[in-house]
This record gives C-alpha cells, sequence and structure tokens, in this order.
C-alpha cells in the first residue's frame, strides 16, 4: 500500500476542548472532530497511513501563565502517548512544550523524548515579543541540537500584531500566521541560530509562510555585512535546511515559488486536520500540476521517512 505521512495534523486531550473553544482557538465543530475515530475516518479517506500529532496553538493565557503552560504541555504529550500506543502505526506526536519558560521547557524535552519517546518537538513561531531563534531561547536551541531533534513548528496570532484590520472580517490566519512564520525563519536565519545550530531539523508550517515571495527581500538583508559574516554560505542555503510542509499551500503559485526558492526534496505533507481534511489536500496538490509522480511521492513520505525512525 502506498504511504502518506501527514506531519501537520491537530488533535488535543480531551478534557482541554471546552477551555480552546472559550478561547476562541476552536470553534464547536472543529472540537468534536479531534477525536482518534473522526482523525482516522479522515485519514482513511485521504490515504494518510500515519499522523503526527500536534496540539492547536495554546491560547494567550496559557502561554502567559508558566503553570497552565507547563500543564498545557504535559496533558498533550501524556495523551498523544496514549494515542500512539492504542494505534499502533497511525499516529506519532510532536510533544508541546511549556515556552517560553526556558527551565520547564528542558525537563518537558527531557521527559517527552526520553520517557514518552516522542518523534520531535513542537513550537510555536513566537512566544509574547520573542520569536524562534531569539538569544532567551539559546538554551532550548543548544539541547534540541544536541539531541538532533526534529522540530515541527507552527504560527500563531502574534502578540504584536492581533487583529490589525478593524474594519475587515480578517481572521488572523488568513495573514498573520504565514508573516510569523517568515518572522521566525528570518529570526532562525539571520539570528545565527540556523548555523550555530547544525543538526536541527526544522519544518515550516504552511510552505514557509510568505518566505518564497520575499526571497529577493531575503537576499538584499543577506548582503548587509553584518548578516553576510553570518552567513558565508549565503541565505538560500541555510533556508535549503529547513523543511515545508504543504498545509493550506496547495496552490500553484505557492507550490511553484517553494520549488524554485528552496526546491522540493525537503517538503512533507502537511494537512492542517481538522481545518484541512486529507482527501481535500491530496485532491488539490494533484490538482496543481506542478507535481510529478515522483515529487508527489517524496511529498507524501520519502522526504520525512528518514526522520521518523518509529515508522522506517
Amino acid at each position: 500500500m502506498a504511504r502518506r505521512i501527514d506531519v501537520h495534523h491537530h488533535l488535543a486531550a480531551p478534557h482541554l476542548l471546552p477551555g480552546l473553544i472559550d478561547a476562541g482557538i476552536l470553534l464547536k465543530h472543529d472540537a468534536e472532530a479531534m477525536t482518534a475515530a473522526h482523525a482516522l475516518d479522515d485519514m482513511d479517506k485521504g490515504g494518510v497511513t500515519t499522523a503526527i500529532n500536534s496540539p492547536p496553538a495554546p491560547p494567550h493565557a496559557v502561554i502567559d501563565n508558566r503553570d497552565r503552560a507547563i500543564s498545557f504541555a504535559r496533558e498533550n504529550n501524556e495523551y498523544f502517548a496514549r494515542l500512539v500506543s492504542d494505534h499502533k502505526g497511525r499516529f506519532g506526536f510532536f510533544a508541546a512544550l511549556p515556552m517560553p519558560y526556558v527551565d520547564a521547557v528542558l525537563k518537558e524535552i527531557e521527559y517527552a523524548l526520553d520517557t514518552l519517546k516522542a518523534d520531535g518537538v513542537y513550537l510555536m513561531t513566537s512566544y509574547q515579543d520573542h520569536w524562534l531563534g531569539d538569544a532567551v531561547f539559546a538554551p532550548v536551541f543548544d539541547e534540541l541540537n544536541r539531541r538532533k531533534t526534529l522540530i515541527y513548528t507552527h504560527p500563531l496570532s502574534p502578540y504584536c500584531c492581533t487583529k490589525p484590520l478593524k474594519e475587515v472580517v480578517m481572521p488572523d490566519a488568513m495573514i498573520e500566521f504565514g508573516t510569523d512564520t517568515t518572522r521566525a525563519i528570518a529570526n532562525m536565519v539571520f539570528g545565527g541560530t540556523s548555523r550555530r545550530c547544525p543538526d536541527l531539523r526544522v519544518i515550516w508550517s504552511h510552505a514557509g509562510g510568505t518566505m518564497p515571495f520575499l526571497i529577493y527581500r531575503f537576499l538584499k538583508t543577506a548582503g548587509i555585512p553584518v548578516n553576510a559574516q553570518k552567513l558565508p554560505q549565503g541565505v538560500v542555503h541555510e533556508l535549503k535546511r529547513f523543511y515545508y510542509d504543504t498545509a493550506q499551500a496547495s496552490h500553484p503559485v505557492l507550490l511553484t515559488a517553494l520549488k524554485q526558492v528552496v526546491g522540493l526534496e525537503h517538503t512533507v505533507f502537511g494537512s492542517d486536520y481538522p481545518w484541512g481534511l486529507s482527501p481535500t489536500c491530496v485532491a488539490e496538490l494533484e490538482a496543481a500540476g506542478v507535481l510529478s509522480a515522483d515529487e508527489m511521492r517524496a511529498i507524501d513520505y520519502a522526504n520525512i521517512l528518514p526522520l521518523l525512525p518509529r515508522f522506517q
């Protein structure tokens, strides 16, 4: 049977769902879809053999409270580990971390990777007013680099720019998610974390946000002397080290831009379940007319499988 591995797949511990609804992270029908049974049904319809689970974005009230951040991460991680055990081969998980509380994060990395056997870790693109790659998170990235950890990232509504358009119906996800991903990529690259931590494997959601369309400006920024010193092999070299998922990105313009900027060797399949359904995502990728059969097969599983030893 053909394989398809979904790296962008959201579930959450059941008792946390009401709080996510109250915070506006989930609509009621999204929460109702976040059961193993519903997820497996969608996976079967879309030919997804394995989904790597991660929770939805934590509310700001969770990020801003140390105890709640620790509890949110631990409860989701233990729930995901049970799903892995209960549905052999169908689920993996990226461990949530109680960012921005570095000491607690280091403890959760140890527990999640060594005890729960997570397949990697899950990070938001920013926390409060700090983006991934910020110096305050250096101990986290140094530890993840030491462990050669696979990192899955996901954007959120950043503190700086929540609902900036006041006169239109425009969910933050439409613009701010892609922009926040790009901010985090820029911070990781131009801040030097990417080069300092060469053993990190980082997946950026939604085909890298707006990065493929801003490549000209990335190249110009890389020419600034202070940045050029940090990027002796150029900015594109660093961008090609990252991985990019196809969730909410199955448009021919976006796929073509990603292909031309970094190639498709590190592109991986993502559905964004329950906001995206896997049969629809597969059909859209195939209909885009950009991907060859070999490229589609690589995106389905071949590009990511070397990083997921549990499923090899």
